[in-house]
């Protein structure tokens, strides 16, 4: 009866939260649209049948439940090594709740729920969650201090914990409908909102989530205390006078955290590159829920800064292993690129939301790359695999931070298991709705249910995404109606790399994009990257839109020393790199020449289903008999960067070099003839 009245409860206050002011643009739910596509499907499903399990082993295996039964015991000795460990539980049982709505699993469902009686015995009675210090508070972990949040700024990660929790809350009550997470969740918000406020304790939080949680809780309660509270964190950064204004060390002057500055007077993204995406996407939250205006000038101009001077050409930002962080204007070396996978998922949430703010289609453009790219290449095509960093480069000389093969689990594993939360709910980011409008975001086959007009409206996709551009969608709403639906033509279809002059395309393709309705080709408005198509529609309405996908050329902005003189290679949405295994046995001696002609064609047995790009290019041989150097003609073969590393290891290149003269990939292969065989 508890439980039927809280769900009541719950209810009412969602539909009350949802007449408040909120995003103008708003995201289809993952729990109306079902995939049926061959790109993303079998992707969650290897996530539902191998990542998930193999993560919940994982957190048993290396201590992380064991965490939570010594706290609920109040004895033993917390036995992992950060304090932060509690999230991998968190982050699994969120992408577990997700992967249950597409794969009904009951032996799942009942195993979540036997790690959700072990989370709550550990729950201390006034709502405090956090095994590192639980379990033995007279000697806490190093990170924590003595005191409750005594640390919080800037190492213990309580209130990280606390975000992580409120997400995986919400995202189990969405998909399961019970409340037994959501309870312990509500508890220790409550817990934090009586704790920290105006006239109480004072703290920017270290690792930026619990912002994007509490915002959560209060779409789902409608409790303003939980709103106000996320609202107060953010505002609470760049008041800390313990830090040195003058120092240049990202860790003394507060920018490592976001905390150099007011919020509202940061112009670029500073700092750890996980931590500002997930506060630059609370940001949004919040802004779009309380109509805060410097808060939305504020992440529209460091939103400008990352696509302009901050992203890889694969969507990977956060170029300096050194703390994980963004690095200065057009500081994106390959040799040593970071890129950590947290990074990319974080700023796929950011996008979606900047979407949201403002409907502008240049988001779900920075969205896709980072999705079909640097994102999906954390993890390996069989499941279990993973890149804690996605290097933009493999030679004999590379560096030994960068990552050459992939590991099944880190000391420090917070990207697999975002990696499990993040996959499953792929299907909330296909549609989004404002007022009559359907916008159509990304091409995956998939049958949507959506109220329009207080109409219900079917709408099926089916393409072959992201290897083919012919894209076919049938509308059946329940009655003829009217209502716009609009559709986006990916910036890549439109002569646009990126929505800023970080990177272009090196020549123009003159090829149209073509839309018919019913079998007739129609005209169209552009508007913010959408065509427009506004009718009354009927029953078993046709749409089709046709994207072409030549091999294209890019070219980085001059600023970017390490890019110049070399291109990369897309299609469609894809970035490609060329990996050792299919360019007898190196990558970084090859040159394409501007008069290069590309040849296409899907392998299906080649990691699980590529499109592959050849040619004929020179690559340069060392002769080591005669000392010399020379150039052969060679088959080159280029695979989606999301897909290298699978197959062993080896030289793996993403820019190439346009002439021979390039002197890097002669000196790498002098060095390498020097090395001792």
């Amino acid at each position: 009866m508890k439980k039927v009245l809280l769900s009541f409860m719950l209810m009412c206050a969602y539909k009350l939260y949802a007449q408040n002011k909120d995003y103008t643009h708003v995201a289809v739910p993952f729990t109306s649209v079902k995939l049926t596509d061959s790109f993303w499907l079998p992707r969650l499903r290897t996530n539902a049948e191998v990542t998930i399990p193999a993560s919940f082993a994982r957190c048993e295996s290396t201590g992380r439940v064991k965490n939570f039964e010594m706290a609920a015991a109040h004895a033993g000795k917390f036995c992992t090594v950060y304090p932060f460990d509690d999230t991998d539980i968190y982050k699994t049982i969120e992408g577990a709740s997700y992967s249950l709505r597409i794969f009904p699993n009951p032996e799942l469902e009942k195993y979540i729920d036997s790690l959700i009686a072990i989370v709550g015995k550990a729950q201390e009675p006034d709502g405090y969650l956090y095994t590192a210090r639980t379990i033995d508070p007279a000697h806490p972990h190093p990170w924590s201090g003595t005191q409750r949040w005594q640390k919080e700024r800037e190492l213990s990660h309580e209130l990280y914990n606390a975000g992580h929790l409120y997400e995986a809350a919400v995202a189990h009550y969405q998909a399961t409908g019970k409340t037994n997470l959501l309870n312990i969740a509500l508890k220790n918000a409550n817990l934090v909102c009586a704790t920290f406020g105006p006239d109480k304790l004072h703290v920017a939080p270290g690792h930026e989530i619990v912002e994007m949680g509490l915002v959560k809780l209060y779409r789902i309660t409608g409790k303003p205390e939980y709103l106000q509270t996320a609202k107060f964190f953010i505002e609470q950064r760049g008041h800390y006078d313990g830090y040195d204004s003058t120092s240049r060390d990202e860790w003394k002057n507060g920018s490592y955290w976001q905390d150099n500055k007011p919020v509202v007077d940061q112009t670029e993204a500073t700092g750890h590159a996980v931590r500002a995406g997930y506060l630059y996407s609370a940001v949004a939250d919040v802004a779009a829920l309380t109509g805060d205006q410097q808060f939305l000038k504020a992440i529209d101009t460091i939103w400008n800064n990352v696509v302009s001077k901050k992203m890889y050409v694969q969507g990977g930002v956060g170029s300096v292993p050194d703390g994980e962080r963004f690095g200065d204007n057009y500081e994106l070396p390959n040799a040593t690129a970071y890129n950590e996978t947290c990074a990319a998922i974080a700023q796929a949430f950011w996008n979606q939301r900047m979407f949201m703010l403002h409907g502008d289609s240049k988001y779900i453009d920075v969205l896709e790359k980072v999705m079909y790219n640097g994102l999906i290449s954390g993890i390996g095509l069989d499941g279990k695999s993973f890149f804690y960093t996605n290097a933009m480069q493999v030679k004999s000389t590379s560096h030994s931070e960068v990552e050459e093969e992939r590991s099944g689990w880190f000391v420090c594993s917070c990207c697999p298991t975002n990696l499990v939360r993040f996959l499953p709910a792929v299907p909330g980011y296909i549609y989004a709705q404002k007022d009559d409008q359907l916008y159509v975001n990304l091409f995956i086959s998939s049958t949507a249910n959506i109220n329009v007009k207080n109409t219900n409206v079917e709408i099926v996709q089916q393409n072959n995404y992201p290897w083919d551009g012919d894209l076919k969608f049938t509308v059946n709403p329940k009655s003829a109606t009217d209502f716009t639906v609009r559709m986006r033509i990916p910036g890549w279809a439109r002569n646009e790399e990126m929505p800023s002059d970080l990177y272009n395309f090196q020549s123009v393709d003159d090829e149209p994009v073509v839309i018919k309705v019913n079998g007739e080709a129609v005209n169209y408005a552009i508007e913010n990257g959408y065509a427009v198509l506004n009718k009354k529609w009927k029953k078993d309405d046709k749409v089709e839109m046709i994207l072409p996908m030549p091999v294209r050329r890019v070219i980085a902005n001059n600023k970017l020393v390490e890019d110049q003189g070399k291109v990369a290679l897309q299609r469609g949405p894809i970035m490609y790199c060329a990996e050792w295994i299919d360019n007898d046995g190196k990558a970084a001696n090859i040159i394409l020449p501007g008069n290069t002609t590309f040849t296409e064609s899907f392998k299906p047995n080649v990691l699980n289903g590529v499109e592959e790009v050849t040619a004929q290019v020179p690559a340069i041989i060392v002769d080591s008999t005669n000392n010399s150097v020379k150039t052969v003609q060679q088959k080159f073969t280029a695979i989606p960067y999301y897909a290298w590393a699978n197959r062993g290891k080896g030289e793996m290149v993403v820019w190439f070099p346009q002439r021979v003269s390039d002197i890097d990939i002669i000196a790498s292969i002098q060095q390498q003839k020097q090395q001792p065989k």
